[in-house]
């Protein structure tokens, strides 16, 4: 084989290797692209959630008390059923 040829296919080579690169990167970024709005969905829902926990935040303390309180009720109320059921 003569250098000419040798050349020739050396360049074919590396513009074929170019092109394979290219593509690649063209579907990477088409799939960082898609990623990136499903993030941005993501981010904005995971906002709205932080609203709904800071109204939970606020309520929580109060069904706490009501549920401590119905947890006190139901140790008298344990204890008179057990009374009950022995008879």
């Amino acid at each position: 084989m003569n250098t000419t040829l040798l050349t020739i296919l050396t360049l074919v080579e590396i513009v074929a290797l170019v092109a394979v690169l290219a593509l690649f990167l063209h579907l990477l970024a088409g799939r960082l692209r898609a990623i990136a709005e499903k993030l941005a969905i993501l981010g904005s829902e995971v906002s709205g959630i932080g609203k709904d926990l800071g109204i939970l935040k606020v309520g929580a303390p109060v069904i706490n008390a009501r549920l401590r309180a119905i947890v006190g009720a139901l140790h008298g109320v344990s204890g008179k059923a057990e009374q009950l059921a022995r008879r």
